[in-house]
């Protein structure tokens, strides 16, 4: 699975509120991982200020760093504390490694796997020719990636997703847009990266015949067969009937 996407966390929210005037001051610790290796694991604190964060420490990078004028004082101050940053860099095993393993054996264990579907449909207008919509259906946790690969390349272009959408029993689904121009020989591949999965679901467009062809030529042969069916059983039941029977022309 990809190292850069399933991304979970583990949060501890400290919020001190001052009612005068109703500023919003508070911090949050938060431990991102995407395995249980530990150098996998990234812990951050941040400090916020009416939701615009102002600094934080990031075990990734090893110091303080602002994002606003006064932030940016605040990390100089504190980069310059004897031993703050040490303090801070023990945080990461302190706080996160002993949390992470049951956060993630519990991500794996209530994941619900989403299974894929993959058709075409026709453009509404635009450059191209045709559009592959992939649909995820019937997965959990909401956290998803949905993209789409042209012969072993990810697609960064003529993409559009919806959101996750909430089914209301606890799942999720999602709709994935490729706008492209049909070229002999290549390869689309619809790509699913999630919690559940150990390593991505790969769905592969099959171009040789539209869905809503195939589905009739399906329909079709059902109907041929059951017919064929129909036919033999009547064909029985009339020998059937007829059997032993002697049969006088009429003068």
């Amino acid at each position: 699975m990809s190292s850069s996407f399933i991304l979970s966390c583990c949060c501890l929210l400290f919020i001190s509120l001052h009612t005068t005037g109703g500023f919003l001051n508070y911090g949050l610790d938060r431990c991102a991982f995407n395995s249980t290796d530990p150098k996998d694991i990234e812990y951050i604190r941040s400090v916020y200020f009416n939701k615009v964060e102002l600094f934080r420490f990031s075990s990734s990078v090893g110091k303080f760093v602002g994002y606003t004028e006064y932030g940016m004082k605040q990390a100089d101050y504190r980069n310059s504390l004897p031993g703050a940053l040490s303090a801070m860099r023990a945080q990461k095993e302190a706080y996160c490694l002993n949390n992470v393993g049951n956060d993630w054996n519990s991500a794996l264990t209530k994941s619900a796997k989403p299974y894929v579907r993959l058709h075409s449909t026709a453009p509404s207008g635009g450059k191209h020719a045709a559009v592959l919509v992939c649909s995820v259906f019937d997965f959990y946790p909401k956290l998803i990636r949905v993209h789409w690969t042209r012969d072993g390349r990810e697609v960064t272009s003529d993409v559009t997703s919806t959101e996750e959408l909430a089914d209301g029993d606890w799942y999720y689904q999602i709709h994935s847009h490729l706008e492209y121009t049909p070229t002999s020989g290549e390869k689309i591949s619809c790509v699913v990266e999630h919690a559940s999965l150990r390593e991505p679901l790969v769905t592969d467009w099959d171009p040789s015949m539209p869905e809503s062809e195939r589905n009739k030529i399906a329909i079709g042969a059902s109907g041929l067969i059951l017919g064929l069916i129909l036919s033999l059983a009547g064909f029985i039941y009339y020998k059937s009937k007829t059997r032993g029977r002697i049969l006088v022309p009429s003068s």
